[in-house]
Order: structure tokens, then C-alpha cells, then sequence
């Protein structure tokens, strides 16, 4: 899954200054598109996070590790300037493979 946001119609994040719920949101988002694909969660092997404020990484990390808890993929956050749009906060990309 290539960097993924809870961007909605209008561009902006569905989420306005909630870090987590916009992890939540997108994370949603790639199991959807994972289940479209034939895949599942468990077959998430690697996550990278992008967070445009390191206030937001402990909000972020426990969404994510109430996500992934049991599956356990490798993961990087990053610290980033600025995304798409100054609302989101948060981009998630997932890496899935078949065992």
C-alpha cells in the first residue's frame, strides 16, 4: 500500500487535529484495500508512518500497536515537514506478502 491518508473529498483530513483517529482512519483504509486484494492483515510484514509533529508519536504508536498487537511488523516513523495538506497529520504505508 503506497502512503495512505484519511484525505477526504475535499482534501483536507477527515480528522482535524486527532493524530490518532487519523491513524485510525487510515489503517482502516489499507485493510479494505488489502481485503480487495486477497489479503489480510496478518500478511502485513512492514509499516511506515509519516508524522508531520513529534507530539503525535505516542498517540500514532499506539494506534499502531493496538493495529498490528499480535502480527508484529516491522515498522519506521519518520518525522516529516509537511504532507499534502497542512490538516494531515498522519500517512501510513503497508507492505504485504503471502507466507
Amino acid at each position: 500500500m503506497s502512503g495512505t491518508t484519511d484525505i477526504g473529498q475535499d482534501g483536507r483530513s477527515r480528522h482535524l487535529g486527532d493524530a490518532a483517529a487519523q491513524a485510525r482512519a487510515v489503517l482502516e483504509i489499507i485493510d479494505r484495500a488489502l481485503a480487495e486484494a486477497g489479503f489480510s492483515r496478518a500478511d502485513v510484514v512492514r509499516t511506515r508512518m509519516y508524522l508531520t509533529d513529534p507530539a503525535d508519536v505516542a498517540a500514532v504508536g499506539d494506534v499502531h500497536g493496538e493495529w498490528f498487537r499480535d502480527i508484529r511488523p516491522a515498522s519506521t516513523l519518520v518525522i516529516v515537514a509537511a504532507l499534502i495538506d497542512p490538516t494531515i497529520r498522519v500517512e501510513i504505508e503497508a507492505d504485504a506478502r503471502r507466507g
